[in-house]
């Protein structure tokens, strides 16, 4: 059988083979061309049965292959005889109907096979049990290919037919499917692998997407001809005795697109049936527009708005109908913990730099507000919002400026913030976001990869920094455990009593002398709480924390990776395969957590506020513009804004690019201009309350659009599922800011998620994101001898040196953007790109 590639029963008769490509001898298509020259030939025949169309068949003969009227009554009945299938079931199923099957073929060892003298009633009801129709794509018909010996026939019959509609053909088919085409060769004894070679050169032809269009618009035997003949001028010959004809050739994990072979050989597109080819066409032609249009200037002012709040409008409603599916859980999911742990991250960092006037409440609630607007009004709504280094950057220069020089820090902001919009407004009105056309793969691929190369270089900061607050005994040895003790010291604080042993089961026992009035072990938090202070070897050492830390951080980053890539593995059905994948990253996560709890070791946990209320007590949540700083503030600040306004701007447009890649096949298009003026008026509410200031976050957004791609639910045997595309819609941002929001009320569960395992995560958000980029493949080839180079298209039309020199030369720009962003002119990193 084949659908793309050929499977066939294997000895034994049990079961399929593997998917493969079929090789086929030369000689079977010169017969097979011979075959529909002289052979008979019924295109668009009107007939709703097989009996009907073998009727018609024998009795369309040309005068000179004309059979006798009795050895046609004989053709006839053995071509109606009920066809053998093998069934494809799972092998429980095999087993409970092992030797209870009503109809058993002649040999014992293959009792599920048909016999050609079970009733009909049997068929059609395998025929319904069948589970291989789940292969099978949507508006798929079938093409019937019968060839074989017969004893009384003494010279070959051959029909090719065409319907002219699809036709149900009772139980012909293995599935249940509308036929269209049928291919007859039968002749005497002697030649039965010819027979068979041509046939499978038949079907090979049938599969063949351009043969395909050819016999469908076919109107004589020479258009059919035709069609071979440019098969046969693709075909590739292998010489022999220099591989093996036995050998199965695996099915290619892509293959060239069929549009590529028409632009060779024009053909009309307009198709007699009902099958999926001009379903794919119309995808294709869909999916992959040639010029971004999103882009082009209108000359009005807000021209490019209106196109794009005109664009998106249309796809409002569908926007939250296509969340309705079980992948979108899951995304909600992954990316709420990313965005929550970003937001304490960042909080934490706002608060040591701005002395607690922005903390982690006010990141909380900024990225919940900011967030859900943007969600409902943006254009691209994929797209997390999120504070970035350069922001921190500028926050704490922009703190520092108003301490030194005796200015209220708020207001000023306030009035950036202002200014900030204002600009942002006026880069809307004139288009400014068409210049994001001019950006190059070099500009995208070096901030993708310097934002992902923060994520990774963080997440193990981060791990490294435990070592210091639970730190390792390196200088442990086994000899020296009666050393070891861990006392609390009173006298500090003038207590006249003895040294009391600190209660520490995880410290090795060490016997003191204690006075009988001396009071009972203290804790450690009793005995800093009384004043007084710890004393001995193993004070400053926490066991198996650092060490526990790390093993769950390596396991969740593992975990994902492997959970993610099990969606390609050949264990349990593709059902269950797809759920793993899709909720590869909260399995991760609950197993991690299963077994911090399960160790009950002191992890540090993430750590939610609990009360919404200023981080810092003597701001409020409005702040007014004026009264704290002179009035020529409201002036000066425009200077500092419009280096803000270029941070925002390349920052946010850079991802927008980056995230409206043709490969992701988006359908609803990009909306820049819109996106643009969402982040602008937000900057003036989140400088009127305090909040930070946020925009487009490159990995998070990336890590959404992967935990929504879609991929095709049926795909034929040996084939790997086509990417569709992204499920767009706006329910999974929003569904993750409004969680943000409450998560200040969801403290009590979310303490019992280490944070070792969230940074397992962003590790995991890192390396995927890097590998998502062309960079990170050149990179690898440059530690690759030649031989061993992957088959890369622009290896086959660019010089390696060149390739070489570019990835250099992209490689030592980002060692500079890395630089530049570890110094305080960080906040003009985005102008460098």
């Amino acid at each position: 059988r084949w659908i793309k590639f050929e499977e066939k029963v294997e000895d034994g008769g049990e079961r399929w083979s593997a998917p493969h490509v079929p090789a086929l001898p030369l000689h079977s298509l010169f017969q097979l061309r011979t075959c529909l020259q002289k052979g008979t030939m019924l295109l668009d025949l009107d007939a709703h049965s097989f009996k009907e169309i073998i009727d018609k068949a024998l009795s369309g003969q040309p005068e000179e292959a004309e059979l006798q009227p009795e050895l046609r009554e004989r053709l006839a009945a053995l071509l109606l005889r009920q066809p053998q299938h093998q069934p494809t079931k799972s092998l429980l199923w095999l087993l409970a109907e092992l030797g209870l099957s009503p109809c058993r073929g002649r040999h014992g060892a293959r009792p599920w096979l048909l016999h050609p003298k079970c009733p009909a009633a049997a068929a059609l009801s395998f025929q319904l049990r069948n589970q291989f129709k789940k292969k099978v794509p949507p508006g798929a018909e079938a093409a019937h290919v019968a060839v074989g010996e017969v004893e009384f026939l003494e010279k070959s019959f051959t029909a090719f037919i065409r319907l002219r509609q699809g036709v149900a053909l009772g139980s012909l088919a293995e599935v249940t499917l509308p036929s269209r085409f049928l291919f007859i060769l039968l002749g005497p004894r002697a030649k039965v692998k010819a027979y068979h070679e041509v046939g499978r050169a038949m079907a090979t032809l049938l599969t063949d997407e351009l043969f395909q269009r050819v016999a469908w618009q076919a109107e004589h035997r020479e258009d059919l001809i035709a069609g071979m003949e440019a098969f046969l001028d693709e075909l590739t010959v292998l010489p022999p005795r220099k591989w093996d004809p036995s050998a199965r050739i695996p099915p290619p994990r892509c293959l060239p697109s069929p549009h590529r072979r028409t632009a060779v050989h024009p053909l009309n597109r307009q198709s007699h049936g009902n099958g999926d080819m001009a379903a794919a066409g119309h995808r294709a032609g869909l999916g992959h527009p040639c010029s971004r249009e999103e882009l082009e200037r209108t000359g009005r002012l807000f021209g490019g708005l209106l196109q794009d709040i005109r664009r998106k409008v249309p796809w409002y409603v569908s926007d939250f109908s296509d969340a309705l599916h079980l992948q979108c859980l899951s995304a909600v999911l992954y990316i709420y913990l990313a965005t929550v742990t970003n937001a304490i991250t960042f909080g934490g960092m706002l608060g040591d730099a701005t002395a607690n006037m922005q903390g982690v409440v006010e990141s909380f609630l900024g990225t919940a507000f900011a967030g859900s607007i943007f969600c409902l009004f943006s254009g691209q709504p994929l797209t997390i919002l999120s504070s970035t280094g350069p922001v921190l950057v500028f926050e704490r220069l922009l703190f520092s400026f108003s301490q030194d020089h005796s200015l209220d820090y708020l207001e000023f902001r306030l009035w950036i913030g202002i200014w900030v919009a204002f600009f942002g407004v006026v880069l809307v009105a004139t288009e400014a976001s068409h210049l994001v056309r001019y950006f190059t793969r070099f500009t995208e691929e070096g901030f993708c990869a310097l934002i992902s190369l923060i994520f990774i270089y963080d997440s193990l900061k981060k791990m490294l920094s435990l070592a210091d607050t639970f730190p390792i005994n390196w200088q442990y040895r086994l000899d020296n455990i009666t050393s070891y003790s861990c006392i609390c010291n009173l006298w500090a604080r003038g207590w006249d009593g003895p040294e009391v042993s600190v209660c520490d089961p995880s410290s090795p026992p060490a016997v003191f002398l204690q006075l009988p009035a001396a009071p009972a072990g203290l804790s450690r938090t009793q005995c800093l709480g009384q004043g007084g202070h710890l004393l001995g070897t193993s004070c400053q050492y926490v066991p198996d924390v650092t060490l526990i830390s790390f093993l769950l951080f390596g396991g969740t980053f593992l975990s994902c990776t492997m959970l993610k890539c099990f969606r390609g593995s050949r264990y349990f059905p593709v059902g269950v395969r797809k759920l793993v994948s899709d909720f590869a990253i909260i399995l991760a996560i609950l197993t991690s957590c299963a077994i911090d709890a399960a160790l009950g070791l002191e992890t540090p946990k993430l750590l939610v506020p609990s009360e919404l209320k200023p981080t810092n007590p003597a701001r409020g949540w409005i702040v007014f513009p004026f009264g704290a700083n002179p009035w020529w503030v409201c002036l000066v600040s425009a200077v500092p804004a419009v280096l803000v306004t270029i941070l925002i701007f390349m920052d946010q447009q850079i991802t927008a690019v980056i995230l409206n890649r043709r490969e992701y096949k988006l359908q609803k298009g990009a909306g820049f201009h819109l996106d643009l003026l969402c982040v602008s008026l937000l900057m003036v509410v989140t400088s009127a309350t305090g909040l930070p200031w946020y925009v487009s976050a490159t990995v998070i957004s990336l890590a959404h659009m992967e935990s929504l791609r879609k991929e095709s639910a049926t795909s034929a045997p040996g084939e790997h599922p086509e990417f569709l595309g992204i499920r767009e819609q706006r329910l999974t941002g929003l569904a993750v800011f409004v969680l943000t929001g409450v998560s200040i009320f969801m403290a009590p569960i979310l303490k019992h998620i280490p944070m070792p395992v969230l940074y397992g995560v962003f590790l995991h958000m890192g390396v995927v994101a890097l590998n998502s980029i062309q960079l990170t493949d050149r990179v690898r080839l440059l530690l690759m001898p030649a031989k061993h180079q992957p088959d890369l298209p622009y290896l086959r039309h660019v010089p390696l040196r060149r390739v070489h020199l570019f990835t250099v030369i992209q490689l030592l720009c980002l060692a500079l953007l890395w630089v530049l962003k570890s110094t305080m002119a960080a906040i003009i990193f985005p102008v460098m790109v």
